[in-house]
């Protein structure tokens, strides 16, 4: 599976593209962010960050894309941005098919370090571990779309998996009841 993590925001949009599956060795295939100019009109900055998604789609073609869940701050401009990039984030991913799951920060941390309270140096040394890194991807905001990228591979696949598993059941079940002749409503 190969991932494409989003940690939105409107300066610095975080992108990191991560290849494996659960038991299989974790690959980097590109980190980095996608940043707009504070001094730019917020639709050209949202355009810029679209077009730097779009470019990183093209290039890595993911099965998926993980994106941070937005949540309240204390200061609302900064959500507003977050949550802005992450609809900008979704639509692309939307516009091509492509799964969009979200994960909470919290979520992250405990995937990667086990803790849901681990800080960024903590994140950051087991991103770099994970991946056989000299070092955390950089910037930070890659290093943090990094590991929501392992996050879905290692939680988002598996979830994935169950949730295949749940329709394929009540479509056996479904195909079982009307080979029976117990479907749903009257028959004709």
């Amino acid at each position: 599976m190969r991932v494409l993590g989003i940690d939105p925001g409107l300066t610095r949009c975080g992108v990191g593209v991560v290849e494996g599956a659960v038991g299989r060795r974790l690959e980097l295939l590109g980190a980095d962010a996608i940043r707009t100019d504070h001094g730019t009109d917020l639709p050209l900055r949202l355009l810029g960050i679209e077009r730097g998604i779009e470019e990183w789609l093209d290039a890595y073609e993911p099965d998926a894309v993980a994106v941070e869940r937005v949540f309240a701050q204390h200061n609302l401009s900064t959500v507003m941005g977050t949550a802005q990039a992450s609809g900008i984030a979704m639509v692309c991913a939307a516009r091509r098919g492509l799964p969009v799951a979200l994960h909470t920060p919290s979520e992250a941390k405990a995937a990667i370090t086990g803790s849901g309270r681990a800080d960024k140096a903590q994140m950051g040394a087991m991103v770099a571990r994970i991946l056989r890194l000299e070092g955390p991807p950089k910037p930070a905001d890659a290093a943090d779309a990094v590991a929501l990228a392992i996050c879905h591979i290692w939680r988002g696949g598996a979830q994935d998996r169950v949730a295949r598993a749940t329709r394929e059941f009540a479509r056996k079940v479904e195909l079982a009841r009307a080979s029976r002749g117990q479907g749903r409503g009257p028959r004709p």
